[in-house]
């Protein structure tokens, strides 16, 4: 007999004490490292391991073997049914989900005063190409046929990012830089559960503001695939939202408490911006970026990064009769649906070229962050998803 789960609630109570976790098991992985000098020597034989079910490399710590032993499988409890449903939904909705990665739930993390200087204090901000570029190919290797199988790269790709983020805890932590009765934790499991709430409902959100049809299964199973990836990364799923009315209520009240200008959540805007400015040739479409971001994040979010208003913010508010358009097209038929998905597929498949200049992304333990941290060493087309109403106020 099975008995239904109570619907979880949240409260800022509840997200201040998930304000002081992290995530015991890469902590004291990335900790014992450090404290033996193993990181760059991991990092180095890391190179050689980026495929599941392959030996691990000799020499590893011992603390980076039982780790990754332990982390070398999907969580038991997932549906293999739904995460069939979610690649088939990423499969025809790629391009459409990687708009609302790169121009809302990336902007939006930005906004977040706190995770804007944790991103600011790692050198990779300096190149936020590169940050694309890792969760562009994370996504990838996530939604392909054998994510979870031998010979895959995603189950190797997910560990080094647990242990990485472990990595920024520990560093900003033992810097003294890093205010914690103000802040919480680094990478605490209120914003780790935040970041799967962002990649997840704030990109349904945007596809939906953008005019595209998604069924309710589509989206739920969009949603489930990266509740999976937080199980995997870490995330305390007695904690993380079950579905989307509990992302909704869980976005809603963590968006409430956190979102706010910042300088360097500006700063990251403007590289963010530049980067996909420099990805199109020419700069007569560099206005559409702005104006995009603009359209999906909203006015609020977008003055407090500084986003310029332009004559294309109307120009972008017609985006979703093109994108409805496009959609008569591939309902016309075969053909129709057969050119469109392939100019998805091909419009992805070039995004992420760019980004990554056709190179593996690499994810490795950082050994020190910015010196000024003082830190060393297939939907339904006749019917459309709605995203849940927002959490009613509280008296």
């Amino acid at each position: 007999m099975t008995t239904e789960k109570t619907p979880k609630h949240y409260t800022d109570a509840a997200l201040d004490e998930l304000r002081s976790q992290g995530d015991p098991l890469a902590d004291e992985t990335v900790a014992a490292m450090f404290e033996r000098g193993e990181v760059r020597d991991f990092n180095t034989l890391m190179r050689f391991f980026s495929t599941a079910g392959h030996k691990l490399p000799d020499g590893l710590p011992e603390s980076a073997a039982s780790f990754l032993e332990a982390t070398g499988m999907p969580p038991k409890w997932v549906d293999w049914d739904i995460m069939e449903r979610a690649r088939l939904f990423f499969m025809d909705n790629a391009p459409h989900i990687n708009t609302g990665l790169s121009f809302a739930a990336m902007p939006a993390t930005y906004a977040v005063p706190r995770v804007a200087k944790l991103l600011a204090s790692t050198h990779s901000m300096d190149y936020p190409s590169r940050r694309m570029a890792n969760t562009g190919q994370f996504v990838t290797y996530l939604m392909q046929t054998n994510a979870f199988e031998e010979g895959s790269k995603f189950i190797p790709a997910a560990q080094k990012v647990r242990l990485l983020h472990a990595a920024v805890r520990h560093h900003l932590t033992e810097s003294g830089r890093w205010d914690t009765a103000k802040d919480g934790l680094p990478l605490c499991q209120e914003d780790m559960i935040g970041g799967q709430i962002c990649f997840s409902i704030l990109v349904l959100d945007a596809m939906h503001r953008l005019g595209i049809h998604m069924s309710d299964e589509g989206a739920e199973a969009y949603y489930y695939a990266w509740r999976v990836v937080g199980s995997i990364l870490g995330c305390d799923m007695e904690a993380a939202p079950d579905n989307l009315t509990e992302a909704r209520a869980y976005a809603d009240l963590y968006l409430a408490r956190n979102l706010g200008p910042s300088e360097d959540g500006v700063r990251l805007n403007n590289q963010l911006m530049r980067m996909y400015e420099d990805v199109v040739p020419g700069t007569l479409f560099d206005p559409i970026v702005p104006a995009t971001i603009r359209f999906l994040v909203g006015p609020t979010i977008a003055d407090w990064l500084q986003i310029p208003r332009s004559v294309w913010d109307t120009a972008a508010k017609a985006v979703p009769v093109v994108l409805g358009l496009l959609e008569t097209v591939e309902d016309s038929g075969p053909l129709g649906e057969w050119a469109l998905d392939k100019a998805g597929s091909l419009l992805t498949t070039f995004e992420l070229a760019s980004l990554t200049r056709g190179r593996v992304m690499q994810y490795a333990i950082p050994e020190e962050l910015k010196s000024e941290y003082g830190v060393r060493s297939q939907a339904s087309r006749t019917h459309r998803w709605v995203p849940p109403a927002p959490t009613p106020a509280v008296p």
